[in-house]
Order: structure tokens, then sequence, then C-alpha cells
């Protein structure tokens, strides 16, 4: 039995399991899209990849693992890597978009707000 969220099987906000919803379950597990991510440019080794990971315990990185090999977001790659498929690469290049808005939406909170500008 499948253990990672897909689409077609009950999942969390979706007894139905719309693909949105699989979607916003699996990327919503802890660690999942911070995997992704990190994926992004290059394959990365099980120890590197934790390492960018500000040191995640490896059981929880070898089950994210597992759900996201499941999922067809990441396969393996040579001399024991991981790296993202093109479906993850399609992904990570959704994520860049809201990557770029949280850069400005905390530059945003940064400055000044109205009330706090002087009259």
């Amino acid at each position: 039995m499948p253990s990672a969220p897909g689409p077609g099987r009950p999942v969390r906000g979706s007894t139905t399991g719309r693909p949105l919803m699989a979607a916003l379950d699996l990327f919503g597990r802890r660690w999942a899209l911070r995997i992704l991510w990190e994926l992004r440019d290059q394959p990365l080794g099980f120890r590197t990849l934790q390492q960018r990971c500000d040191g995640m315990s490896s059981s929880v990185l070898r089950q994210r693992l597992l759900e996201l090999l499941e999922t067809r977001l990441v396969e393996r790659g040579t001399e024991e890597s991981y790296c993202l498929t093109t479906l993850g690469k399609e992904a990570c290049d959704k994520l860049a978009g809201l990557h770029g808005w949280a850069e400005r939406w905390a530059a945003d909170l940064a400055a000044p707000g109205p009330e706090e500008q002087a009259p």
C-alpha cells in the first residue's frame, strides 16, 4: 500500500484525493519542500542532502525520500545520489515563483508600515 499522498486516494483535506489536495498534502509534509528545493540545481548524496537540510534526522530524510521517489518527483541518480525527475523540476519551477514572492513579502514586512511612518 502506498504511503505517500497521491491523486485519487484520500488525503488531508480531500476524501476523493483531488490532485491539488494530494500535492498540498505531499508538499505540506515536514521537510518535503526543502528536499526538493535543495535538489533543484544538482544531484546530491544522502549525507550532503542531510547537511543542507540543517541536519534533519536520517530517519525523516529517508522517509521523505521514499515518498518523493514513490510520487516520482525524485529519482536515484548515479553514485548513491538523488536528483529531481522532470515532474520534480516542474514543481521547483513553480516554487521559484513562490520564492520570488516570499522575498518581496519579506522586504515589504521589513519596511516601515503605514502606521509606522511619520506624518
